[in-house]
């Protein structure tokens, strides 16, 4: 249809326009719920090896699923019941030890301290703090801080409402993956159907490799560095254990940023024993050397084949866009990415 009158043509691109920004904004809104999908479609793409490896071991589809939401729902309920309890004691534990480091602390000998580092015609420390509790006190202020600690009970409560979601969807994905993928292939034209099944597939196992890659060497880190703490007499093994497995779940900085926080957590809780300090630094150091060299080379390249550069560039855009969530899965993007150029764009330039 041409369309030759200037109103007219203006009219439809300001429609045009106005469709966009609609969808925008309903994307927008549905940002937390394509979230949810996302991370739920992504485990399940990480939970889809498992079965296609019973699979191939003659076990019927209905029951690899089967074993494998089970041992999902095992894992989880184990981490809950076993793992929660000491963690929930030994956090008790640690949120005590700050406290009585705190009150041991006279405010007085801390604010002469704070005050000797500082000419007091420069800061006045003593004059500053009490400003500081006055604006406290703000009926104002006291009301903002309330409604401050609400946002953080309901976000908490929203968390864990998504981790159950999460969970829901990825059993459904799981135990539907098939179906799924037969889905959307009937979409794609016959002639170009069989070369796209080929790419998909590649893309959707190269995604369920790096989940099961990148979660071993999270369990790595994790095992390896209870045994350790726990031979050095280290304080807080089993939470400092836990705090290494989830670090070690985001790609690149995640290891030495575990690495680090535990490292001055144990100088800040057990000073007394420095030895234990500097025997879990060394640790952390040979350990990040170990997955860098052996573990990650061995586990990953199996997985994805992304060169380094893409794999540092895919996690800084992945990370700014979508936070945490982006940088775990950049790096199969990435990865799928370059699966796709490799299969589909090249060969037509090679083709022209």
């Amino acid at each position: 249809m041409r369309i030759h009158n200037a109103f007219t043509l203006g009219l439809f691109g300001g429609l045009g326009v106005l469709v966009a920004i609609a969808i925008g904004a309903a994307i927008n809104q549905l940002a937390v719920i394509l979230t949810y999908v996302g991370a739920a479609l992504f485990i399940a793409l990480g939970l889809d090896p498992v079965v296609s490896w019973l699979e191939r071991r003659d076990v019927p589809r209905w029951l690899a699923i089967l074993l494998t939401l089970v041992a999902v729902i095992g894992a989880f309920a184990g981490l809950v019941f076993a793992l929660v309890p000491v963690l929930v004691t030994q956090t008790s534990k640690l949120i005590t030890q700050v406290s009585d480091w705190a009150n041991s602390l006279t405010f007085s000998d801390f604010i002469a301290n704070v005050q000797s580092l500082i000419p007091k015609e420069i800061l006045d420390v003593d004059a500053t703090i009490g400003a500081a509790v006055n604006a406290l006190l703000d009926p104002k202020n006291i009301a903002g801080i309330g409604g401050g600690v609400l946002t953080a009970g309901v976000n908490i409560a929203s968390g864990a409402f998504g981790g159950l979601i999460v969970l829901i969807l990825t059993l459904y994905f799981v135990s539907s993956m098939r179906q799924l993928k037969r889905g959307m292939y009937s979409l794609v034209p016959v002639s170009r159907r069989e070369r796209f099944i080929e790419i998909s597939e590649q893309v959707t196992e190269s995604v369920g490799r790096y989940v099961v890659g990148q979660v071993s060497l999270a369990l790595c880190n994790g095992v390896l560095s209870f045994v350790y703490l726990s031979i050095i007499g280290a304080a807080y093994p089993v939470l400092f254990a836990f705090v290494a497995f989830l670090f070690s779940l985001v790609p690149l900085v995640g290891t030495i940023s575990g690495s680090v926080v535990i490292v001055v957590l144990q100088l800040m809780f057990n000073p007394e024993s420095i030895s234990t300090v500097i025997a879990a630094a060394i640790w952390y150091l040979i350990y990040m050397q170990v997955e860098a060299y052996v573990l990650s080379p061995n586990i990953m390249n199996r997985a994805v084949k992304v060169p380094g550069v893409l794999v540092v560039i895919g996690a800084l855009a992945g990370g700014t866009l979508l936070g945490i969530l982006g940088a775990l899965v950049a790096i199969p993007v990435t990865a799928s990415i370059l699966i796709i150029v490799k299969q589909v764009f090249i060969p037509r330039q090679e083709a022209h």
